[in-house]
């Protein structure tokens, strides 16, 4: 009787102990994925959509928390704490990840993209695929990349053509390029903060800006600046990327399901970026914004010599490459 009862007591804790390790292994881990732009813009609806599709394909055994909104700190900031494996997910502009990895900065060059189609065929090829997989040398795995659509100008005074642009006062990144650009198309460049720039044109410190259309409106910047040029003079993709510290500890059918989440992602958000695009253009009409197609070629004209500076002769071949890709 007592040998029974000493079996059934080890049999009731093998079972217990087996139930909290079976609860344990099917507990999703959670991870987190940062994102700058407010909950609804087309980006972080397709974080989100990304975030659903990892779910499902892992059967639930990841599940990924969006902080949007910048809540994890700027997109430079997020970068450097995936380098870390802080944060296992980052969404980011190529643009700040050029000071790890300067490289992909020949995506900032202006004008190298002819169209939003001529872009997707450059990073669904051999030229996208590299950078993808380069990122890795700075403890980064880059698995999609996003759309965020033409940078235009747009000010508080008419602009008609190139010309309107001289002497103005036009707001850029902190990014030699852009103030290289500025400068070059007669207007002065003004480095200041993003979120700066409304008060700043409110104020008359600046005469306008540059940046993609669901930006002007979503910020509010049609209402204290409402002519816009439609010149396209950057399509910079935007990066939707892991931290290889986490990644290397994956196994490999989640890394397959992660990869296959982030192209329907990416099919998802370039939808998303479209339709957001044609409504935010048709409610800065509605608003009296007045938005004109410019004459591009003489744009490309005046920021020739920029191609020429020897602070960029390393992205020669690459340019060569894009622009050969038809």
């Amino acid at each position: 009787m007592k040998r029974r009862l000493i079996l059934l007591v080890v049999l009731s804790a093998v079972l217990v102990l087996a139930l909290a390790n079976f609860r344990l292994a099917a507990a999703p881990k959670v991870l987190k994925l940062a994102e700058v732009h407010p909950k609804g813009y087309p980006t972080e609806l397709a974080d989100e959509e990304f975030a659903r599709l990892v779910e499902e394909k892992t059967d639930g055994a990841l599940k990924i928390q969006v902080f949007f909104g910048g809540q994890l700190g700027s997109e430079n900031d997020v970068v450097e704490q995936a380098k870390l494996g802080v944060i296992e997910f980052v969404r980011v502009s190529t643009s700040p990840v050029v000071s790890v990895y300067p490289p992909i900065g020949v995506f900032s060059m202006p004008y190298i993209f002819r169209s939003q189609e001529h872009m997707w065929k450059v990073l669904n090829g051999s030229i996208g695929q590299h950078f993808l997989d380069s990122l890795t040398v700075v403890g980064l795995v880059g698995i999609a990349y996003f759309d965020a659509g033409a940078r235009n100008f747009y000010a508080n005074k008419p602009l008609k053509g190139l010309a309107d642009l001289k002497g103005l006062k036009i707001r850029v990144q902190p990014n030699p390029i852009m103030v290289n650009v500025v400068k070059l198309l007669g207007a002065t460049p003004v480095p200041i903060a993003y979120g700066e720039v409304y008060s700043a044109l409110q104020t008359g410190v600046i005469d306008g800006a540059e940046n993609n259309i669901p930006s002007w409106i979503s910020a509010g910047h049609y209402e204290v600046a409402k002519y816009l040029i439609k010149d396209g003079h950057l399509r910079l993709p935007e990066l939707l990327m892991v931290s290889k510290k986490f990644w290397d500890g994956l196994p490999e059918e989640h890394k397959v399901a992660i990869k296959e989440a982030a192209k329907e992602a990416t099919e998802f958000q370039i939808k998303a970026w479209n339709e957001a695009e044609e409504k935010y253009l048709a409610q800065a009409r509605a608003k009296g914004c007045v938005i004109r197609e410019a004459n591009v070629e003489e744009f490309q004209a005046a920021v020739a010599p920029l191609f020429e500076m020897p602070e960029y002769s390393s992205y020669k071949v690459w340019l060569n490459k894009i622009k050969a890709v038809k």
